[in-house]
């Protein structure tokens, strides 16, 4: 196995940075994550994507409105991460 193909552990504490993965993970990493979160009792997630074009926002955005634990989400704050993440609200 591959070092980057090897399982990375990540603490379910509300906020997820995709910067440490590919784009084809987040497809099943952030449904997994988000569920995670609930179990764990966190309902308010923050989602990193960075800002760069907003082709990585596009991809999770289309991911959270599939989603069925989401309840809403919107961009970050300023003092969250502005348009380089999305907080998300779970059911």
């Amino acid at each position: 196995m591959e070092p980057q193909d090897r399982p990375v552990k990540i603490s379910i504490d509300g906020t997820l940075d995709l910067h440490t993965f590919r784009p084809r993970e987040i497809k099943s990493l952030i449904p997994e994550y988000l569920e995670a979160c609930k179990r764990s009792g966190i309902m308010e997630v923050r989602i990193i994507h960075g800002k760069g074009k907003g082709i990585l926002r596009k991809s999770v955005h289309a991911i959270l409105k599939r989603c069925d634990l989401v309840d809403g989400f919107k961009i970050a704050t300023h003092d969250a991460g502005h348009w380089g993440a999305t907080l998300v609200t779970l059911k």
